[in-house]
């Protein structure tokens, strides 16, 4: 089969590979549509911080945790009514053995695999994928192939919006206008909150308005409002510290964004203002959540959706380029069967 093969930083090929065979309690899938985000650009860059940890990543890398498709064969001890569902699946594989794993937690499990980014374990940018039964969530019918695509970047962005415990009419600011951004934008617009965007460029703002943000807003222009969350889903080392200093006393900040380098947070702001701050790590205990946002039409993910490549044209997105006609939208996503 064809996959996209990450060989060294800004160094690629799509190369005839073995196809997966499954293992115990192992499906394949046929990847119908997957998607390009930031992390596989910083393992394509070689800035990846699992790089420089060998036991959790290295090269040859094959990228790609934002995907959906149709199970197409199964393992030994897997039912073989999974054949032909349409299916996403968690990224995460923990161990299942461990105490993090028997209570919950496998997406912080220390030996677990992550799909397409660390252990080895292949992604989707190819056109099967191997996957353990227990990773799989169903898509319904009304969950089309753009949204199964997006339930993974969906998880974790109703994640970090559950975590900013919101009320209606609570007023959110959300600082990125990125993929997970806008899908926590659009998640607390559902809840009924009053959502706020800031970012860098007019362009990305206007598209954020579009999608229903109250207001967005370049940070000089960021109105003086009491914020009862701010969820950090960007990349600036400064933006953790003026997430502190815009939320109100007594509330929340939501870490989701990761920055290249370090980010300083005064502690004594935290507890002079008695604000409680959440890590967010993997759509893991959101996947089912953003599945029924996207299925009852509360959520639509696929306006973000800009454009749909080939395998052959991955390198160029990942070095940055947009496609050709492509839409305002942030995400790129993969058709590998182009």
């Amino acid at each position: 089969m064809r996959a996209f093969v990450v060989t060294g930083p800004r160094r690629f090929a799509v190369l005839d590979v073995e196809p997966p065979v499954p293992g115990p309690g192992q499906v394949v899938v046929d990847v119908e549509r997957a998607g390009v985000c930031g992390t596989d650009m910083e393992f394509f860059s070689g800035e990846m911080a699992y790089l420089k940890e060998k036991d959790n990543a290295r090269y040859p890398i094959r990228l790609g945790h934002e995907w959906c498709g149709m199970v197409s064969a199964v393992g030994e001890g897997v039912d073989g009514g999974w054949i032909g569902t349409r299916v996403t699946g968690d990224t995460m594989l923990g161990c299942g053995r461990c105490r993090r794993c028997l209570g919950g937690l496998q997406h912080v499990c220390e030996d677990r695999f992550e799909i397409g980014i660390r252990g080895g374990w292949p992604g989707a940018l190819a056109e099967r994928l191997p996957v353990p039964v227990t990773a799989l969530h169903v898509l319904p019918d009304t969950v089309d192939a753009v949204a199964g695509a997006m339930v993974e970047p969906g998880g974790n962005a109703l994640r970090a919006v559950e975590a900013a415990n919101l009320s209606p009419g609570d007023r959110l600011l959300v600082l990125g206008p990125g993929t997970i951004g806008l899908l926590a934008a659009r998640f607390a617009l559902a809840h009924g909150a009053e959502v706020h965007v800031m970012g860098l460029s007019e362009p990305s703002l206007e598209f954020a308005r579009g999608l229903g943000a109250h207001g967005a807003w370049t940070s000089d222009k960021l109105p003086d409002l009491p914020f009862d969350a701010v969820i950090d889903a960007a990349n600036a080392p400064g933006l953790p510290s003026l997430a502190v200093d815009l939320v109100e006393p007594g509330k929340r900040v939501v870490y989701i964004g990761l920055a290249p380098t370090p980010s300083a947070v005064d502690t004594r702001m935290l507890v002079l203002k008695d604000v409680t701050a959440v890590g967010i790590l993997s759509a893991s205990p959101g996947l089912a959540g953003a599945i029924e946002h996207y299925a009852s039409g509360a959520v639509d993910p696929r306006p973000l959706v800009a454009a749909v490549v080939g395998l052959d044209e991955v390198g160029e997105i990942l070095s940055g380029s947009r496609p050709a006609g492509a839409g305002p939208g942030p995400k790129i996503h993969v058709d590998p069967r182009a």
